[in-house]
């Protein structure tokens, strides 16, 4: 009779491996837009081994009023936490940005995002910004704006990322927003492949962060790249899912796993 185990992990299929947590390079940046406690719970739970990033998406930090529970379950978890790019943006339009930085310290914060994607805040300013930050905390500096009717050139994506990486910038996040119609993307979702291009050749693949929060965009950058491409703004409940594209368990990628030895259909 055969014994079943549940918690044991199969083997059976010749799959890519994809690297162990502390990663380099195939890093998925998680996006809570407002997660409860209790359901943040279940997903650090089950999936942290497939998270090396938790960005708390815009300024949810500062409003969120649970957030001491939730830096402790990250902590527990081997998660680092980060702020998003708009409370800073914010806070340098007031002014705040040492009280910003003092602040996501004192709560623990690992890495902050490093943004002008909202506010007129020149090159030379944001660069400042990342030089400070660089100084307490792991920066992602996002490149792009959030509206389309304000557009970066290919060769204004290369400077850009140039002097961010420059300035201390630990990671590049090309801006796609929760909605993936915005920097890296059209309208439509659809990739500006002149952009993406631009991004790797300035920064390396292994150091940017494309946002993608729609399956489509995911599959799009994993056949271009490979699976360990880093990808950002997954929502916390699409976590299995992006691993099983990565890892050719799906339809949409199921070429990564697929043996060019399986036999022919009849």
């Amino acid at each position: 009779m055969v014994s079943y185990h549940s918690d044991v992990r199969p083997d059976f299929l010749r799959l890519e491996q994809l690297p162990p947590k502390p990663r380099q390079v195939g890093l998925t940046h998680a996006l809570d837009k407002g997660i409860s406690v209790e359901a943040m719970v279940g997903i650090l739970t089950s999936y942290r081994e497939f998270i090396d990033i938790w960005k708390f998406g815009w300024g949810t930090s500062y409003a969120e009023p649970r957030l001491a529970d939730k830096m402790a379950l990250l902590k527990a978890h081997g998660v680092q936490a980060c702020i998003g790019g708009t409370l800073l943006e914010i806070a340098w339009a007031h002014q705040r940005v040492e009280e910003c930085l003092d602040w996501a310290q004192s709560v623990g914060f690992e890495a902050v995002e490093v943004s002008r994607g909202i506010v007129p805040m020149t090159l030379d300013e944001k660069q400042a910004i990342i030089r400070r930050a660089a100084t307490e905390f792991t920066v992602f500096a996002e490149t792009g704006y959030k509206s389309q009717d304000r557009l970066l050139l290919p060769e204004e994506w290369r400077q850009e990322i140039l002097e961010d990486m420059a300035s201390g910038a630990r990671y590049v996040v090309a801006e796609g927003r929760e909605s993936g119609t915005i920097g890296v993307y059209n309208s439509e979702g659809e990739t500006h492949i002149d952009v993406v291009d631009a991004a790797v050749e300035s920064a390396g693949i292994e150091r940017v962060i494309f946002e993608a929060p729609r399956k489509d965009q995911q599959v799009w950058f994993i056949e271009r790249h490979g699976p360990t491409v880093n990808l950002g703004n997954i929502g916390v409940f699409d976590l299995l899912a992006l691993v099983t594209l990565r890892l050719g368990l799906r339809a949409d990628t199921v070429q990564l796993s697929t043996p060019d030895t399986a036999p022919a259909r009849t």
